[in-house]
């Protein structure tokens, strides 16, 4: 048989398109199994990879530490007649004498209208100076202005009322029905009734965050866990500044899913198998059920427990994998928590990259075998 010179030349031409092509990368959506484990401390990367078990949940699932410290949780609730920075008291002064320092016969009774309590909570009356007053209640005041004129007229009667008052208010921002300036009275002396007070929150209650700030210090809470613990509905006092958020945290899934996705947390806590149920599970035609892996930048506190290693500083990159085949993988899939931040990538079957190279090369070649074809036929014509 003799081999023509131009079909020596397509078959040569289709070897170097063939081996071109198997040295070229295959469409896919990600890293592969093996290339993520690459990255190890282990081989040549900067990740710890870790597989998830029991005692890896344990060390890994630390709540993120909302709440309120214990300078605003130990204070006091206001007294309805507590009289503070701003207000307006009157002071009335009886004296036993005829002629009296602030009485005289035809007057028995003097009234000291408009007394505002200064910026530092101090009111001046004459004859006893300046006198302590934001903090005391009427009748605290009232003692203790007996007693400094007491030293220069004998037993004065003294009355004290508050006539009005501007200093006891707090700010409500962010997602409330009705923002504004509210101020503390009786029925709202509390976190929760002040809320209430602006028509409570405007966005669902699980993805709710509180944050108080009162002078230097600015804590934040769940909206839930001002009813699951009473102890955080915390006394208010003016100046306080409530400020109601939506849940910003988020998470991506990438890989073969469902759906692959940037989503906010819908509820406090997330594990695993809801993260991958809100982009609706594993893709069941691609999808390696072994290979899902949670990558993380670990504090170092965290992960000293997670690697039994007590040497490690600043934040550790880890690669959490879980095997969803395994006896108690799912289980484990389902108490493992997800954080602001992770990154959820699911890998390939390795059949189904097999499959795609081949699906490539099998179509590569029937294009190249027709383009082949062709040439023949146009070269045996006359």
């Amino acid at each position: 048989m003799i081999v023509r010179p131009f079909r020596r030349a397509g078959v040569l031409a289709l070897g170097v398109f063939v081996a071109g092509l198997s040295a070229c990368d295959i469409p896919r959506p990600g890293p592969s199994m093996n290339e993520i484990f690459a990255g190890s401390v282990l081989r040549e990367g900067d990740a710890y990879i870790v597989a998830v078990g029991d005692r890896v949940n344990r060390a890994a699932n630390v709540p993120e530490a909302l709440g309120f410290s214990d300078a605003l949780r130990n204070a006091q609730v206001l007294g309805g007649d507590t009289i503070r920075v701003g207000d307006t008291v009157a002071v009335t002064v009886f004296e036993n004498v005829p002629e009296g320092l602030l009485t005289s016969v035809d007057t028995p009774g003097t009234r000291l209208q408009e007394l505002q309590v200064d910026s530092e909570g101090y009111i001046y009356v004459p004859f006893a100076g300046r006198v302590r007053a934001a903090g005391q209640t009427p009748e605290g005041l009232r003692s203790a202005i007996a007693r400094q004129l007491d030293e220069q007229t004998p037993d004065p009667q003294i009355y004290v009322s508050r006539t009005a008052g501007d200093g006891a208010t707090v700010a409500v921002i962010g997602r409330v029905t009705a923002q504004g300036v509210y101020p503390i009275e009786r029925p709202t002396r509390r976190l929760t009734a002040m809320l209430a007070a602006a028509g409570g929150v405007s966005i669902p209650p699980q993805n709710a965050m509180i944050t108080v700030s009162r002078g230097q210090i600015r804590d934040r809470v769940w909206l839930n866990d001002l009813f699951e613990h009473p102890s955080l509905d915390i006394a208010l006092r003016g100046g306080d500044r409530i400020f109601v958020e939506e849940d910003q945290r988020r998470f991506t899934v990438l890989g073969a899913t469902g759906e692959q996705a940037l989503l906010t947390f819908d509820a406090e806590s997330m594990t695993a198998i809801e993260a991958l149920a809100r982009v609706g599970g594993l893709d069941a035609t691609r999808a390696d059920p072994t290979g899902v892996f949670v990558f993380r930048d670990e504090p170092a506190a965290i992960a000293r427990n997670v690697l039994g290693r007590q040497d490690l500083v600043g934040d550790q990159r880890i690669v959490y994998v879980l095997d969803l085949t395994a006896p108690n993988g799912m289980f484990l899939a389902r108490d493992f928590q997800i954080r602001d931040g992770d990154t959820i990538y699911v890998t390939e079957a390795s059949a189904v990259t097999w499959n795609r190279q081949i699906a490539t090369l099998t179509g590569t070649l029937g294009a190249t075998g027709a383009a082949v074809t062709a040439i023949s036929d146009a070269r045996s014509l006359p």
